[in-house]
């Protein structure tokens, strides 16, 4: 069986196939299959029973009602949920499969696939936070850079320049990096040095409209 996922090595996405005969229950798993539920071939007979017992109790109920619907009417079902394996591990799988009708129309076995997606989830899990944590460390790098600009532009404070950057952001109702970016990129831009000063002085006079709003409201 070939499978992958995009945040894996190869042959790290573990899969199994089934066959459920429904003619005297008999389950036919692939090697794949005892593997996702912790066993090796030969340890155990599979059948409707142990597959249910290891789906996680939360989902269980919802299962057993997908595969007797399709069992008795037909059609496809695929299903996002936990098994629990022999030895106690969690895991998150995809199970999808059809039913197999015979020749009077009834169905007569279901067929399918279980991959399990706890490795991607957990990879991909791992990247948003490694994303989230450098988009973080941007944002403040491009904010302190907007601070010194203005510090040497303006001949004024940290502390200042920052609060005139929060006053720009809410007076043009965008965000602080957005403020800061724009700066930097005039700052960085051989063209932008005339663009620059008068991007800092409308920076002061937006500080100072709302230090004098807010004198006047006291």
């Amino acid at each position: 069986m070939y499978t992958y996922s995009s945040v894996l090595d190869d042959n790290q996405c573990d899969a199994g196939v089934f066959r459920l005969d429904l003619d005297g229950g008999t389950f036919h798993w692939s090697d794949g299959m005892y593997r996702l539920h912790g066993y090796q071939r030969g340890e155990v007979v599979p059948t409707l029973g142990l597959v249910f017992a290891h789906k996680h109790p939360d989902d269980r109920d919802k299962c057993e009602d997908i595969i007797a619907r399709v069992a008795e009417t037909g059609g496809f079902f695929c299903m996002y949920h936990r098994i629990q394996d022999a030895r106690g591990h969690t895991r998150r799988v995809m199970t999808s499969g059809e039913a197999i009708l015979g020749d009077d129309g009834s169905v007569v076995a279901l067929e399918g696939v279980t991959v399990d997606l706890t490795r991607t989830l957990q990879r991909e899990t791992e990247q948003t936070a490694r994303d989230a944590v450098a988009g973080a460390t941007s944002t403040r790098t491009v904010i302190d850079q907007a601070r010194g600009i203005l510090m040497g532009l303006l001949k004024i404070g940290s502390d200042e320049s920052f609060q005139l950057l929060v006053a720009t952001s809410s007076h043009r109702n965008i965000k602080l990096v957005v403020v800061a970016a724009e700066l930097v990129q005039l700052a960085n831009s051989v063209d932008g040095r005339t663009y620059l000063d008068r991007a800092a002085r409308a920076i002061q006079l937006h500080g100072r409209t709302k230090d004098s709003g807010g004198r006047r409201a006291g």
